[in-house]
């Protein structure tokens, strides 16, 4: 019984499902395909490290003794999509089926139900099982459920993994140490030289290819670092542990002009793509702080981002998908600003973290939910294709961990599915968790006229227009007693100046908005 097995570009385990049953007679196929490269226009890094790493982990499965089938992006015979090089490569051949490993995007997961009556063969799609927490479990946890919480799912995988836990109780005596995660970064801290991977010739065809065929996609293809094998993923966090998390958790929500990386870890895209295990890297870092070697806040930090976070987001994605992507909650229809692009802002922290995400395919937390999410915000921009750029310029990106955090946490376009009230923010938070506001053109001090903080009125104005819909949330309360004690003059200026600020931009006012 000859088996056709599929690997996707994230799936890049060789524990994967769909591999441990392999037998002399099988073939593994591995495709890049222009359909998964542009469905949004992705990053020139995101292209080349996935590219990368599917070429380097189909040598390693062929030192394996598999035979893997590998079809290149410039293939004259390349059919574009994964469902027509299945095809191709069960064209003439006597596979008794298909076995795949289910998609992480709703989309294509869909697709792969009707593949078995294209194809005239069985296809047997298996579970990821490389996700901590699986979808049912998810799904029992949620129901009955009127909020979806992370705190307490997270608490429920602390319990169930023993991560972090003396006993019944969590280790330190709480469960969260986040609190005291919320440090600005000194100006006399030292930062450690980030640990980069010199291309192979490998990557260095990659990267010569993708400049060639999508070169005017969004982002820099130079100074490439990322890690392409297990090895060198590994190589990586190994960094992380011993360098950065002991300072990862005082300074994880800081920010500062030029410097992308602070004490993160960079791990996700490595995580996300197959290549690092996430239990595997939680108990890496539980293991740092049973030695010593690092904090309990910073490792409590970094495992809520894992174990917590990550695994969240997936299960709301798949519990709510496909409708989820449909909700406007804000009713917000904006267009996207051009210099989300382009970068040309004279706001100071929105164009560092634009310029940052072009340069490396990356940003951090703080900047994807406080900066340019934030901004989408207050500034009524239409979800869509806001989730359409995160989706386009992380390394780390694939809808399903994509889409909550964009659509739920940073634009409350879900209606608070997910946040219990908007992470809507004026530049007072910014100055406080970064050092931008000091060579910004606009001044963090002034709420109203054009040399104003444009977060500062737009602030107030998404608070004034969204009303209706936000006043009843019982965690502004005290915001909109604010705004009841601002007279018609001060609300008349808001106004003004986010109208003046929008055509400046190039933003114009929707016409209507939907009901």
């Amino acid at each position: 019984m000859a088996t056709l097995r599929l690997v996707l570009g994230d799936q890049l385990t060789a524990e994967l499902a769909s591999l441990r049953d392999y037998r002399t007679g099988d073939k593994v196929l591995m495709a890049e395909v222009a359909e998964e490269a542009t469905y949004v226009r992705h990053h020139k890094k995101k292209i080349a490290f996935l590219f990368s790493a599917m070429r380097h982990f189909a040598e390693d499965l062929r030192s394996r003794q598999m035979d893997v089938a590998y079809t290149s992006i410039d293939d004259e015979a390349n059919a574009g999509s994964l469902d027509g090089e299945v095809a191709r490569a069960l064209h003439g051949e006597s596979f008794d089926r298909v076995v795949v490993v289910e998609a992480g995007e709703y989309r294509l997961r869909e697709a792969m139900k009707g593949w078995a009556e294209r194809f005239g063969i069985p296809v047997e799609i298996r579970r990821d099982d490389r996700f901590i927490a699986s979808q049912d479990r998810f799904d029992a946890w949620a129901q009955g459920r009127k909020r979806l919480t992370m705190e307490y799912f997270y608490r429920e995988l602390r319990r169930e993994t023993g991560l972090l836990m003396d006993g019944d109780d969590p280790a330190g005596g709480q469960w969260n140490f986040d609190h005291d995660n919320r440090k600005k970064l000194p100006s006399d801290i030292t930062i450690p030289d980030r640990a980069r991977i010199h291309p192979d010739a490998i990557t260095e065809d990659v990267l010569r290819l993708v400049e060639d065929r999508f070169g005017d996609h969004f982002g820099d293809l130079d100074d490439f670092w990322y890690a392409v094998t297990v090895d060198d993923a590994q190589a990586h966090l190994d960094w992380f542990i011993d360098q950065a998390l002991p300072r990862f958790g005082d300074y994880q929500d800081a920010m500062k002009l030029g410097e992308a990386f602070l004490f993160h870890s960079v791990l996700s895209a490595y995580i996300n793509a197959g290549l690092l295990d996430p239990m595997s890297v939680c108990r890496r870092a539980e293991q740092a702080w049973t030695e010593g070697k690092a904090p309990l806040n910073a490792v409590e930090g970094f495992v809520r981002q894992i174990l917590g976070w990550r695994e969240y987001v997936r299960g709301i994605y798949f519990r709510y998908m496909p409708d989820y992507l449909q909700r406007n909650a804000l009713n917000a229809h904006r267009p996207l600003p051009d210099f989300y692009w382009t970068a040309n802002t004279k706001m100071a922290c929105v164009r560092d973290a634009v310029l940052t995400t072009k340069r490396h395919a990356y940003a951090h937390h703080i900047q994807r939910l406080m900066v340019t999410g934030n901004f989408a915000l207050i500034a009524g921009i239409d979800p869509a294709p806001v989730n359409d750029w995160y989706l386009s310029v992380y390394a780390d990106a694939y809808e399903w961990v994509e889409a909550p955090n964009t659509h739920g946490m940073a634009l409350f376009a879900d209606g608070g599915l997910m946040a219990t009230k908007p992470y809507a923010s004026s530049g007072a938070y910014i100055n406080k968790m970064s050092d931008s506001c000091k060579s910004c053109s606009y001044a963090v001090t002034k709420k109203n006229g054009p040399q104003a903080c444009p977060f500062n009125y737009l602030y107030w104005n998404f608070l004034i227009e969204n009303e209706d819909s936000l006043r009843g949330n019982h965690r502004l309360g005290m915001i909109y007693k604010s705004l009841d004690r601002m007279g018609e003059e001060k609300r008349h200026a808001v106004h003004a100046d986010s109208q003046r600020f929008f055509a400046e931009i190039g933003i114009a006012e929707p016409k209507e908005k939907a009901s």
